[in-house]
């Protein structure tokens, strides 16, 4: 890489006129944001931008630029938040060069659209999924843990490489109990699982969505309603496995059976559990250690791709905690 305090001057020129707006965004919005973000200046003319500034960040434009290019070639459009994981995955890829962040297969496809890894971390992430049989995603909200996660069970439903879906999740949240809202247990129960929902609906089409669910071919329930079963040929999604007692997490996990995946998700530092309460997540990842099959990622805020405060809140949080026990 360059050395960050020179200065560095390049032009790239893009062979297909109709692509370009799309590219730069409207009034070149997402030129502006790679300026704002990057330190560096970029000059539109035409098909071609001259990008100046400093040695490093200049390489990094000039590499996440034509990576939006590629993805536009490929079909794929782009908006603020895929200019945002350019840069990210820019950055990494020049940081090690071994990275293959922008294959076809770093990605999963559903009905609506090419889910695509947007960090460095999301990407050894997809390749967790698609090589091992059970994945823990560790790390805090918006990272992508779980949508990926689904996103991973939607491509194996729909390549025939799994039979069914299922999707549970511990009914623990902060501060509520399910006794104390309306309704049957079905009413109370939907709220708590509702996250699951909303992954699948921005994946496939509400009719197919609403058919498979009828079926039994995409489940969703908690995680109580696990126990005695063996899940075969499925694809299997514990979401909040923070919240999760040690006994709850065995029996979760020994339901695998033949022919199935299974991906666990959570955030350690945000369980819901009462004080004094034994952590399956920790209990599971302390046992299963270097246990062959079996991977574990972790994000941090640096891969959180919703709104940018998030990251800042995170980061913002984690800084406190750190300070509270004393570690640099």
């Amino acid at each position: 890489m360059n050395d960050p305090g020179t200065a560095g001057r390049t032009q790239l020129e893009f062979d297909d006129n109709l692509l370009v707006p799309l590219l730069y965004g409207e009034r070149d919005q997402h030129l502006d944001r790679i300026e704002r973000q990057l330190g560096v200046s970029l000059v539109p003319r035409g098909n071609r931008v001259a990008i100046s500034g400093p040695a490093s960040a200049t390489e990094l434009a000039q590499l996440a630029l034509r990576r939006l290019y590629e993805r536009l070639k490929g079909g794929l459009e782009v908006d603020p938040a895929a200019v945002d994981a350019a840069m990210r995955l820019a950055q990494a890829e020049i940081e090690d060069k071994n990275l293959s962040l922008w294959r076809e297969d770093a990605g999963f496809r559903t009905r609506k659209r090419r889910i695509a890894p947007r960090s460095a971390a999301q990407a050894a992430y997809v390749k967790a999924l698609r090589e091992n049989d059970l994945v823990f995603g560790l790390g805090p909200a918006g990272t992508g843990k779980t949508y990926l996660a689904v996103a991973a069970a939607v491509d194996m439903l729909m390549t025939g490489q799994v039979e069914r879906i299922i999707l549970s999740r511990p009914a623990v949240e902060a501060g509520e109990r399910l006794g104390f809202l309306p309704g049957d247990l079905r009413d109370k129960v939907d709220p708590y699982l509702r996250p699951l929902f909303d992954a699948l609906n921005d994946m496939l089409p509400a009719e197919q969505l609403a058919r498979r669910l009828g079926s039994g071919e995409i489940e969703i329930a908690p995680i109580a309603f696990m126990r005695g079963r063996t899940l075969s040929h499925a694809f299997v999604i514990l979401d909040e496995g923070q919240n999760t007692t040690p006994v709850q997490m065995k029996m979760f996990l020994t339901r695998l059976g033949e022919g199935s995946r299974m991906a666990v998700t959570g955030d350690p530092t945000q369980v819901d559990l009462p004080g004094g309460t034994q952590f399956g997540l920790a209990d599971a990842l302390d046992a299963l250690h270097g246990v062959a099959g079996v991977a574990v990622v972790r994000f941090t805020e640096q891969d959180v791709v919703r709104h940018p405060l998030v990251a800042r809140i995170v980061g913002a949080y984690e800084a406190r905690d750190r300070a509270a026990r004393g570690s640099p």
